[in-house]
């Protein structure tokens, strides 16, 4: 049996009816060329070789006697594939927003405890004559980067896939489920180790104590139009910050790539942060409609990573920061760039305390209360009136940049699908794929019935961008590019610089202005537009 960690179990015991805390997936599929099969039955029969390269699709939850401590995991040697992989068919005309409203609703029912925590859909009749697959698995086994990482394992680089040894033979237990007794010793044991864990972390948090204790050396002043404004530790409310429902709304929209590592690297600053002013912008024109968007800048919860480079482990290994979003800033450049200072100032923060961040701490006795306190804060209207620490939740997640394939048929876009919680009802995750930047908007649907308008916004944000970073590239190669054809000129007419050596100094000036008019002027004042070092894709608002 292996334990959940402490932030594993976390993620179980806030869960409610309310607010599932499984993440999932949207990825619509292109049929290899004149495919008459039924992709449905080809897809089970492709997972059932797959499922034992990831742990997380043969292990289920054994729960401790009186949830005194958290489950462990073990294997469940009777995986109902009918189950886990199941087939929907679009009614007509079948949509993209019908497809994104039907992911919605499954992603707003909780995962069956007592099976392996993860449900794959096919989905056919969509009018474009493709097939989507929705994924779904509860956060208690596997983050962001987990998630990658169980992509490799039923996702090939090319459509006729890979060759996969078959599991190897194990001997059956034939237990459905573990002894009171089993559990209940190994839940002692896993507390003993936790709590000798913590023990042995208390002198580096100590000594972090004490370094934040000694006064910092006084930094220098930024400019006021790009220093990140101060917020405090609370946010200011908004209509995200509520209690919410089982409802869900969904909007996926996608962004090239390159346009965004462009828009980043001229103005000097992250992918991450564009990422967020660009959320940034379009919340801030979605409020202003409204007339309810705050004087005080909206507040971002970005997860961070945790995990060390190369480890692939189903579990949770993350972290938060807050990032001011810079809403109170009417110009996007400077909100992009205090955006910039506010991210690197969390970041800084964050990794003062990364080696004392416990993703494994003691729990005992503790499961039922955490279950309760949660359940009794969504439903009795406290997060309606207490003050929000963030606004909305903001993810992005580095993934494939290479096109890969499921059950044969081509990947074309990989559509986030993420948590909705009480106090933020809305998340934006943001996946690169296969040269694009595909956003999932996920959020509670009474508190934000139309999602949609949000990721209209975010397209429009991400045009200005673009058109600001073209204007401030254009009047560079104004100036540049017409010293080409006079210097080619030059370099032509030798003689010309002989003629005018041996004429008189007061007649040369204009002795060379009338003789060599010989630089066309349409070739002078054209080339600043071929110089636009980006050419704009456009960018697409389908799944």
């Amino acid at each position: 049996m292996n334990h959940l960690s402490g932030l594993d179990a976390t993620f179980l015991h806030l869960e409610t009816p309310e607010m599932p805390m499984h993440v999932g997936s949207l990825n619509v599929l292109d049929l290899p060329e004149g495919y008459k099969g039924d992709f449905y039955e080809d897809a089970k029969a492709f997972m059932a070789g797959r499922i034992h390269l990831a742990d997380v699709f043969t292990r289920k939850l054994a729960l401790m006697p009186f949830d005194l401590s958290n489950p462990v995991w073990v294997q469940d040697e009777d995986i109902d594939l009918d189950y886990h992989v199941r087939h929907i068919s679009l009614p007509r005309p079948g949509t993209n927003r019908q497809l994104q409203q039907y992911v919605a609703r499954l992603h707003s029912t909780l995962i069956d405890r007592s099976r392996p925590m993860w449900e794959f859909f096919i989905i056919d009749g969509l009018q474009s004559g493709q097939v989507a697959l929705y994924t779904k698995v509860h956060h208690a086994g596997i983050d962001g980067q987990a998630g990658v990482a169980l992509g490799k394992a039923i996702f090939d680089l090319a459509p006729e896939g890979r060759a996969v040894r078959p599991p190897r033979p194990r001997a059956r237990s034939n237990n459905y489920q573990l002894g009171m007794a089993e559990l209940a010793s190994a839940a002692l044991r896993n507390t003993a180790q936790q709590y000798v864990k913590l023990f042995k972390m208390a002198p580096a948090i100590g000594r972090l104590l004490g370094s934040l204790a000694k006064p910092a050396e006084k930094a220098a002043e930024k400019d006021v139009k790009t220093a990140a404004k101060k917020f405090n530790i609370l946010a200011p409310r908004t209509p995200f910050n509520v209690s919410i429902t089982n409802q869900r709304t969904f909007a996926g929209r996608t962004i090239p790539l390159a346009e965004t590592k462009a828009i980043a690297k001229h103005f000097g600053v992250t992918l991450n942060d564009v990422v967020m002013a660009t959320v940034a912008g379009a919340l801030r024109h979605y409020l202003k409609d409204s007339n309810e968007l705050p004087d005080k800048s909206l507040v971002a919860g970005v997860p961070v990573s945790l995990r060390e480079a190369g480890d692939e482990t189903a579990n949770n290994q993350a972290s938060m920061i807050l990032v001011g979003l810079a809403t109170d800033i009417k110009d996007p450049v400077a909100r992009l760039k205090a955006i910039n200072a506010s991210s690197t100032q969390s970041k800084s923060t964050m990794n003062k305390f990364k080696a004392v961040i416990l993703d494994d701490f003691p729990m005992f006795a503790a499961p039922w209360l955490v279950s309760g306190v949660s359940s009794m804060i969504g439903r009795s209207g406290l997060v309606n009136v207490i003050p929000p620490v963030a606004n909305v939740a903001i993810s992005n997640v580095a993934g494939a940049p290479f096109p890969m394939y499921f059950a044969g048929a081509l990947v074309t876009c990989y559509y986030p699908v993420s948590i909705a919680s009480h106090g933020m009802a809305l998340n934006v995750t943001v996946q690169s794929y296969n040269g694009r930047m595909d956003y999932g908007l996920i959020a509670c649907r009474r508190a934000v019935p139309d999602v949609t308008g949000i990721g209209d916004y975010m397209l429009a944000e991400h045009k200005t961008l673009m058109d600001l970073m073209n204007a401030a590239s254009a009047p560079i190669a104004a100036v540049v590019a017409p010293a080409a054809p006079a210097a080619a000129a030059a370099r032509k007419k030798p003689a010309a610089r002989k003629t005018v050596a041996k004429t008189p100094a007061k007649k040369t000036p204009a002795k060379a202005a009338v003789k060599k008019p010989a630089a066309p002027k349409p070739a002078a004042q054209k080339p600043a537009a071929k110089k636009v070092p980006v050419k704009r894709a456009r960018a697409t608002a389908t799944a």
